[in-house]
């Protein structure tokens, strides 16, 4: 799923989604909120949707001195990267501005410098991404089947029930950080120090589509009591309320024990998401954002440290809904359950 880079136009892809959301009915607010865009923009863009299709959302030429490389418009360019760089001789399926340019200047017969492919990936709406995983394993067949069955009728549930639904997961939190990226001068890599030992906190979440998040940390292996007793904090905090909640299919969540207590509870009703699906899961991204976003260049040293910081973290984290309603929203599969 492509994301959009705030410093520049969004993609189309964004603003066809955000349209489509305004259209079932959500508001332009939420949804402003959701895609990290202004509500204006929004309204502009279902505007533009309402009088032209699909072709008003189409990213607008400007005014300007001619282009060295007319010939690559942005749509051609979004072609070539959006295939695998392996269809073009490539050992491996990324893309490199390298890369790139060696097939643009080949292909269109220019010589154009690496700054000037830069500047067309960002105008065409495209960043740079590190990639998810997706597993060989993967069932496509199922995964289109879970979306024909499974999402109706969970869909249904929340509606019978007036049910707040949630999607769950757990992470390791590692000692190890990421670092992420800074500024150095050429050829003198930067250094940062980090701990040398090894460990984690093993954390469990769930988010819901308004942006509440629930999580609770373990200082040992998750398994069936833990998912269990996750489970129950969520039932006691939503007291009276019927949840519906959607996780994978990992052993603690569909143990005999786990299976039992879901069915002893009446206000429970627990969806799984196809196997190796982690796309699929809005709160995978709680994650990604607690690792690469709050926890990026820690300086926890000790198992204690890290869970205190991590504690607090998701704590700023859970009192940010409009950041908690923009991850989830940017899950592909969200706009389904809005």
């Amino acid at each position: 799923m492509l994301i959009m880079d705030e410093r520049t136009n969004s993609t189309y892809e964004v603003r066809l989604r955000a349209v489509n959301a305004v259209l079932r009915g959500r508001s332009m607010s939420d949804v402003a909120d959701a895609f990290g865009a202004n509500r204006s923009t929004v309204g502009r863009w279902v505007s533009r949707f309402q009088e032209e299709g699909n072709e008003g959302l189409v990213r607008r030429l400007t005014s300007g001195r001619p282009r060295k490389l007319e010939a690559l418009t942005e749509e051609k360019l979004r072609k070539i990267v959006l295939q695998p760089a392996s269809s073009f001789g490539y050992e491996s399926d990324l893309w490199t501005v390298g890369r790139l340019h060696g097939v643009i200047n080949q292909r269109f017969e220019v010589d154009v410098s690496k700054d000037t492919i830069w500047r067309r990936l960002r105008e065409a709406g495209l960043t740079y991404q590190k990639p998810e995983r997706e597993y060989y394993e993967l069932d496509e067949p199922s995964r289109q089947a879970w979306l024909k069955q499974v999402v109706p009728k969970i869909r249904e549930t929340v509606r019978k029930y007036k049910a707040i639904l949630y999607f769950q997961d757990e992470a390791n939190v590692s000692l190890t950080a990421f670092l992420g990226k800074t500024w150095s001068p050429c050829g003198q890599t930067p250094k940062a120090k980090v701990t040398g030992k090894r460990g984690g906190v093993a954390a469990m979440s769930a988010i819901s589509q308004r942006g509440h998040l629930l999580f609770r940390l373990h200082n040992k292996r998750i398994a069936s009591p833990e998912v269990i007793a996750f489970l129950h904090q969520m039932l006691v905090h939503h007291r009276g309320r019927h949840l519906v909640v959607v996780m994978d299919q990992a052993p603690p969540h569909t143990s005999g024990k786990t299976t039992s207590f879901i069915d002893g509870e009446n206000r429970l009703h627990v969806f799984h998401l196809p196997k190796y699906s982690p796309d699929w899961n809005p709160d995978e991204k709680v994650w990604n954002h607690l690792k690469h976003q709050e926890l990026v260049r820690h300086q926890a040293k000790t198992k204690d440290e890290l869970t205190n910081l991590t504690r607090r973290k998701l704590q700023s984290m859970a009192k940010r809904p409009r950041l908690m309603r923009g991850i989830f929203f940017r899950c592909c599969v969200a706009e389904l359950f809005g």
